[in-house]
């Protein structure tokens, strides 16, 4: 039997107990990052990011976290961007190739399936180690709204409402308690940046969280005014 100490440094062999080590580490990688939500409505598909900068010299352009693939899909990430950076380019390949074939949209489980595959793959191999970030996917395909998430072990599963990163815990609780199957688009967004504003650490305002949709009507992905960031944070402030 090997030492532990290999076990922790080896990611293709399972420790006496089940575990992968390198996979593990990356996923408490995941925990610390910043928050991140998604929110599932009748009428389309809300995100908020919070996009905090390290440095007040900082471009704030290179911080965001949350990702066009396609007119309809998009997705948050909380972890490594530079991993990130990676799976977000084949995951638009995947789009575009789709297009390119079958002259329709790809639908959004297929495309956080092949994300994941590709995310797997590196939980199996010596040299390599697991990519330290996790998703949100969400958009509008053929059979409606959907929202997954992806994990460095390469698992995915579906959601109606979900959040990640730092202080998870409590904004899966929140969300639990307050998300409603009959939500408008615009109470969906107001409840992902509420849950991400319960999270965040720092300076909170519409240069530190970002947000997006995805209507149902017009599958279409818009990015939230910084207006109506600062709209909805003022309304949570007061409540």
């Amino acid at each position: 039997m090997l030492p532990s100490r290999d076990y922790d440094q080896a990611i293709t062999i399972f420790s006496p107990e089940g575990r992968l080590y390198q996979v593990e580490y990356a996923l408490e990688l995941v925990n610390r990052g910043a928050p991140i939500s998604g929110v599932m409505s009748k009428e389309g598909v809300a995100f908020a990011a919070n996009e905090t900068v390290e440095s007040i010299l900082q471009d704030p352009l290179y911080s965001r976290k949350i990702f066009q693939f396609d007119n309809h899909v998009a997705a948050c990430i909380v972890g490594l961007s530079s991993d990130a950076r990676v799976l977000v380019e084949k995951g638009r390949i995947r789009c575009q190739q789709n297009k390119l074939l079958y002259n329709e949209p790809l639908d959004i489980e297929v495309l956080g399936r092949a994300i994941s595959d590709e995310a797997q793959v590196y939980t199996q191999y010596a040299g390599v180690r697991p990519f330290g970030v996790s998703m949100i996917i969400g958009g509008v395909d053929t059979t409606g709204g959907r929202l997954l998430t992806t994990d460095p072990s390469g698992s995915y599963r579906g959601y109606v409402a979900v959040s990640l990163g730092r202080k998870s815990d409590d904004g899966n609780k929140a969300l639990d308690q307050k998300y409603r199957d009959d939500m408008s688009l615009g109470e969906a967004l107001e409840l992902a940046v509420e849950v991400v504003k319960l999270a965040a650490e720092g300076d909170i305002s519409a240069k530190t969280i970002k947000g997006a949709l995805i209507p149902s009507d017009t599958k279409t992905f818009t990015k939230v005014p910084d207006e109506e960031i600062t709209r909805i944070l003022s309304k949570t402030q007061t409540q």
